[in-house]
């Protein structure tokens, strides 16, 4: 190849992963070609039409910690001033819902860890105490275990009360990891931990998306591309992979396809049927094959105009045997003037949740609101909509054999939330992986 002649490199999967790779591959001065199987970018983390309305097939909370994927919605043209609703970190319950009551103030860190822990409500001497201890205790291991266990295993360890697993440890576990604490890795937990209990002030900072997730990122980042000379198919399969010498040949449908280099940034199910015919990816196939996944459900209930509740998202005490499902309630109307009297619930890994139907669940929900938040008219909301995506995220156990952005294939590349690193299936992870891959491509340093 020349040296005035520019890389042609294509990047397979148009969700978050995807995304930032093709944009960090622009900047690098690669010709870049985006194919997404789906009508539209996004991925998982999209928006779909429903009552007339576009609603995310999810609600998604972010960190001030997410570096990369704010720097990179800086640099396809998003404020995420306005597009993210900035929150202190807080743990907070309705007051009709155990009342428990955690926020840590704008002071600088450890400062406004202490000071929250000094005034939260709902808890006892015991319950400070044993979260002091486990703060303190994990700072001083430098959130990182010699071997991993689970969630439930290394609260037991650092003798945490029930109460504060109930209210604190096991919300944060399935928010973050989407994995019951049962199951869950207790390392991957210590990583979230040490960017929001551990962090500074305004690394520690809750994000909450005021637009949809589709014009949070992805519709930017096709903008940015397609304005710089990138070529973005949408509605385009990839149904093949294969070397040929220096180059790779990409096949979709009838028509082929010739790049110096591959970003597959396709759905681990999706990678693996790709790499399966490939010599020397055996070891990545098996890998992917061995992922299990966990269910998100989030059940939409729209009320009249002006119903709104006390905060724009609060914690919720779930309890399956008793029907209570929700575990965190979002008021769309307070971060979006459009969404007036919507409210989002999300239960996260869903699977006991799906059995009983999408119009059981919805009314238990709507009845658990209203005892919750002492307000008999939530029962009874003017419609519902129950989205369960089915394989939200990867279950994140215990010393998890996860794939790296490498292949081993000169010229191939992986990415995507469920390649190496040390969080869970977040949309930083895949931001932070989609930019991993395209400097495995370009052979820069990240």
């Amino acid at each position: 190849m020349s040296a005035d002649k520019k890389r042609q490199v294509a990047v397979v999967g148009g969700g978050w992963a995807g995304c930032a790779a093709a944009v960090a591959l622009l900047d690098a001065g690669c010709d870049v070609t985006l194919f997404e199987a789906a009508r539209t970018l996004g991925g998982r983390a999209r928006a779909i039409e429903t009552n007339g309305r576009l609603l995310d097939n999810g609600q998604h909370i972010m960190l001030g910690a997410y570096t990369d994927t704010l720097r990179l919605m800086r640099r396809v043209g998003v404020d995420p001033k306005r597009a993210l609703l900035r929150l202190p970190l807080q743990m907070r319950y309705p007051a009709g819902d155990e009342g428990m009551d955690f926020v840590a103030p704008r002071l600088p860190a450890p400062l406004h860890m202490l000071v929250a822990l000094l005034r939260a409500r709902g808890l006892d001497r015991a319950d400070k105490l044993a979260l002091a201890r486990f703060k303190t205790t994990a700072r001083w291991m430098g959130w990182q275990l010699h071997n991993d266990c689970t969630v439930a295993e290394l609260l037991v360890r650092y003798d945490q009360t029930e109460r504060l697993n109930r209210l604190m440890w096991r919300p944060l576990c399935l928010a973050a990891l989407n994995t019951p604490p049962e199951r869950a890795s207790a390392q991957v937990f210590l990583a979230v931990l040490r960017d929001s209990l551990g962090a500074k002030r305004a690394a520690s900072d809750m994000l909450i998306p005021r637009v949809l997730l589709d014009a949070l990122f992805p519709q930017a980042a096709r903008r940015y591309l397609e304005s710089r000379g990138a070529v973005v198919h949408t509605g385009r399969r990839i149904d093949a992979l294969s070397p040929d010498g220096g180059t790779w040949i990409v096949r979709a449908g009838a028509d082929t396809h010739t790049f110096d280099a591959v970003v597959l940034a396709a759905p681990p199910w999706q990678a693996a049927a790709l790499l399966r015919s490939l010599d020397g990816t055996a070891g990545i196939v098996s890998r992917l094959d061995a992922l299990d996944y966990e269910p998100i459900a989030t059940v939409y209930l729209q009320y009249a105009a002006g119903v709104c509740l006390p905060l724009p998202f609060c914690a919720l005490a779930d309890a399956p045997r008793d029907n209570r499902w929700g575990q965190f309630v979002f008021d769309r109307g307070q971060l979006d003037p459009g969404q007036d009297g919507l409210l989002a619930v999300v239960i996260s890994s869903a699977d006991p949740a799906g059995d009983i139907g999408q119009e059981a669940l919805a009314a238990s929900v709507a009845a658990q609101l209203a005892a919750a938040f002492a307000q008999p008219a939530l029962a009874s909301p003017q419609w519902t909509r129950v989205i369960t995506e089915k394989r939200a995220t990867f279950a994140c156990t215990p010393a998890l054999d996860r794939p790296a952005n490498t292949t081993g294939l000169a010229g191939l590349a992986l990415a995507g939330d469920y390649t190496a690193c040390d969080y869970p299936a977040t949309l930083e992870a895949a931001v932070r992986s989609g930019v991993a891959a395209a400097a495995v491509i370009t052979g820069s340093k990240r």
